[in-house]
């Protein structure tokens, strides 16, 4: 899908410091608080993803983002005249858990869940949500999965197939490469899924991949074979379509080995500078595409970002400014079904399904979103470069 996409005015994005615990009000619950037992009728909102473990920075950013938009609709007075109750839990990343936090959040009365964070577990949850009914909005899983068969899923983010088709795309255009090396996770159906794109887009724009090497989930600290193989492929871009733990350790061994192609990886890799006891200087010069930019100059990101900053301590990056979107979708397509939180939960689906099939949203992520049938949104990425430590816009 070549758009003008990435003639891009591309701005930079996203530092990926952890984010610190979760503020709330009488109307807000979030993981680890008791739950509302007051007697008011408010929407339920509930969140899901990973708060612990290696992927905690892409949860929490979501978790922080949701608090800061369900607080601001709360004080500008709700929804159709109703406030918003928010529950996060944690799943780890993992698929199982994510089903017991989505069983924790059906007790609690959920009534539109936005998660989860991660491609897997929003599958798995995703088969849940459809069987009851429940509206699903994810910020940040990209998989085809997790909208394939399920009419009540739709994503903020862009789906796998667009960051591999415009990945392939935009290498070609910028001519950043002659010969490319691929590695991917290909137990992770993210990473399979924008490499599989990807390497369909580079042979129509005539990229020429000269290594494709694969990893799983059992076997990720160890990349000197399949930087091996690149390396004597004469690869001098490598395409790196997974997430920022393993970027980092990638980068790690590409420099003790004296290799230094081009690195080239999608949203997954936002985090990278945040990887502990990872050397950032190893990181310059490294392309990632990003639908946000945390020091874009428009007036909606700069209060974003300060309100994030002074609430929560840290930079919120491209996962955050999903799921504050997110809650605004929400807030946009329950307005025009003119619903209350009396709806049964079959009723507000239904209502979500058609209406967000209406909303035109402009938000931190993009402008004129918009969604189709299959529950994938219709927006622009921008690339970004890393110099200095630090997120640079590519023109």
């Amino acid at each position: 899908m070549k758009k003008k996409v990435l003639s891009l005015m591309l701005v930079s994005a996203m530092a990926a410091s952890l984010f610190a615990g979760c503020g709330s009000d009488s109307s807000s619950q979030t993981e680890g608080e008791s739950v509302d037992t007051s007697s008011e009728l408010t929407w339920k909102i509930g969140g899901i993803g990973p708060t612990t473990g290696s992927a905690a920075q892409y949860g929490q950013g979501v978790m922080n983002a949701i608090q800061l938009a369900v607080d601001e609709v709360n004080e500008a007075g709700g929804i159709n005249g109703y406030q918003i109750s928010f529950n996060f839990q944690d799943d780890e990343a993992d698929q199982q858990k994510s089903v017991n936090a989505y069983n924790t959040l059906k007790d609690w009365g959920m009534q539109i869940l936005e998660g989860t964070v991660t491609s897997g577990a929003c599958t798995a949850v995703a088969a849940e949500t459809y069987n009851d009914r429940i509206f699903q909005l994810t910020p940040s899983a990209s998989s085809t999965d997790v909208t394939s068969g399920h009419d009540n899923t739709f994503q903020v983010c862009f789906s796998d197939p667009n960051q591999g088709t415009v990945s392939a795309d935009y290498i070609s255009e910028n001519n950043l490469a002659t010969k490319i090396g691929v590695i991917y996770d290909s137990s992770d159906p993210y990473s399979t899924g924008v490499y599989q794109n990807f390497a369909t887009e580079a042979a129509n724009v005539g990229l020429e991949i000269v290594a494709t090497e694969a990893f799983t989930s059992d076997n990720k600290t160890d990349f000197s074979t399949q930087l091996q193989k690149c390396k004597d492929a004469g690869a001098d871009l490598l395409f790196l379509p997974f997430y920022y733990q393993e970027g980092s350790v990638v980068l790690t061994q590409a420099n003790q080995m004296g290799y230094e192609p081009t690195m080239f990886g999608v949203d997954g890799f936002d985090g990278l500078l945040g990887v502990e006891n990872f050397d950032v200087k190893l990181a310059e010069g490294v392309y990632l595409l990003t639908p946000f930019a945390a020091d874009a100059e428009d007036e909606a990101t700069q209060s974003f970002v300060s309100k994030y900053e002074e609430q929560f301590g840290g930079t919120p990056n491209q996962f955050a400014a999903d799921a504050y979107d997110g809650i605004y979708i929400l807030k946009a397509a329950l307005e025009s079904t003119d619903l209350t939180p009396e709806a049964s939960n079959e009723e507000i689906c239904d209502a979500l399904i058609a209406a967000i099939q209406e909303v035109s949203y402009d938000g931190l992520t993009g402008n004129s979103m918009t969604w189709s049938d299959a529950g994938e949104v219709s927006k622009d990425p921008k690339a970004v470069i890393i110099q200095d430590g630090g997120y640079v816009s590519v023109e």
